[in-house]
């Protein structure tokens, strides 16, 4: 609403200019109607082309200059290069050369709005437009570290700094999988959707939107290893392939999985630990429990003990595919 408050303002400033210019130069317009009309045309006009203009960001802007000072710059080259000195028409020389300042200005306009901004390093490939306060840290996050959530309790927590970077594709990539037939798919997206906005909600790190995409590239994978490396970003990714792949690409990335892996005590044979035992296990008088971080122990001795909280001691780990069981016997008396 404000912005139409000051359109209307600056179209009676431009209507009073038009009925002032009558009032001291009568030998322009000697007509105090027409030159309020006048003074309506031009602020109209000036509105019309601000309501036209309003996605054109100052990215775009920007782009734009520079490729039209790109486009007259090889426009004015081709016609310093004598290409159309055996052109004897003045007139005919003029039209050439205003069409090949248009063609070429137009073509530099298109094709710098059409770029991203990894694309402009190619032309100046030593200068790079980052603050010089502080280094940039870009944290790009792919699709199934989204959907999995945990990548938002480390930025809440601090233990992740920087900047992270959404990709618009991994944002559609979201929307589809949040509109699939599929119950179980569909939730996997909603969940997503909700994790971005709790990122969003966070204020801890500053959350972008990244506009940039590779046509060339056909798969969501691909796009994000480009991305990554033109950014020159850090990949966060639950995709064990996608990592590796980065690491042949000497692109830093972290495994949510491997980081949580790494992150899980360490229980040593002998320790004694505080358990609840939730079911019963496999074998006759085993019972099972589970540590915080999910890890199954299997107590003997403890079928009777299944809702009760008790103390006991490992006697073995066992590691497997899936992750590590550890074996334990009860300790100490029973406590409710």
């Amino acid at each position: 609403m404000s912005l139409w408050v000051i359109r209307i303002l600056f179209l009676l400033l431009c209507i009073s200019g038009g009925y002032a210019v009558t009032q001291v130069e009568p030998t322009l317009i000697d007509n105090g109607f027409l030159g309020i009309v006048i003074g309506f045309g031009l602020g109209g006009l000036l509105i019309a082309i601000d309501e036209m203009l309003k996605g054109f960001s100052l990215r775009a802007f920007s782009a734009a200059t520079f490729g039209l000072l790109l486009g007259s710059l090889i426009a004015w080259m081709v016609d310093r290069s004598g290409l159309f000195v055996y052109v004897d028409d003045q007139s005919s020389r003029w039209l050439i050369r205003l069409c090949l300042f248009i063609a070429f200005g137009y073509i530099g306009m298109v094709l710098a709005m059409r770029s991203n901004k990894e694309d402009f390093s190619l032309i100046i490939p030593y200068v790079r437009f980052a603050s010089q306060t502080k280094p940039e840290n870009l944290l790009v996050l792919d699709t199934s570290v989204v959907i999995d959530g945990r990548v938002a309790e480390l930025l809440e927590s601090g233990f992740l700094e920087g900047t992270v970077v959404v990709p618009r594709f991994v944002l559609q990539e979201l929307h589809s999988i949040a509109d699939s037939p599929d119950p179980i798919r569909r939730a996997r997206g909603r969940r997503g959707l909700e994790t971005l906005a709790r990122i969003q909600r966070n204020g801890h790190n500053e959350v972008k939107i990244h506009e940039g995409d590779f046509p060339d590239e056909s798969t969501v994978d691909a796009k994000l290893l480009r991305l990554s490396h033109a950014l020159g970003a850090k990949l966060f990714t639950n995709d064990f392939n996608l990592g590796k792949i980065a690491e042949l690409q000497s692109i830093r990335y972290v495994n949510i999985n491997q980081l949580a892996s790494a992150l899980k005590p360490v229980i040593l044979p002998g320790e004694s630990i505080s358990l609840r035992i939730v079911r019963e296990g496999k074998d006759k008088g085993q019972g099972i429990g589970y540590l915080n971080d999910g890890t199954m122990v299997v107590v003997n001795q403890a079928q009777s003990l299944v809702g009760k909280q008790i103390d006991v001691q490992i006697q073995s780990l066992l590691q497997t595919g899936a992750g590590v069981i550890v074996f334990a016997d009860v300790k100490n008396s029973v406590s409710s």
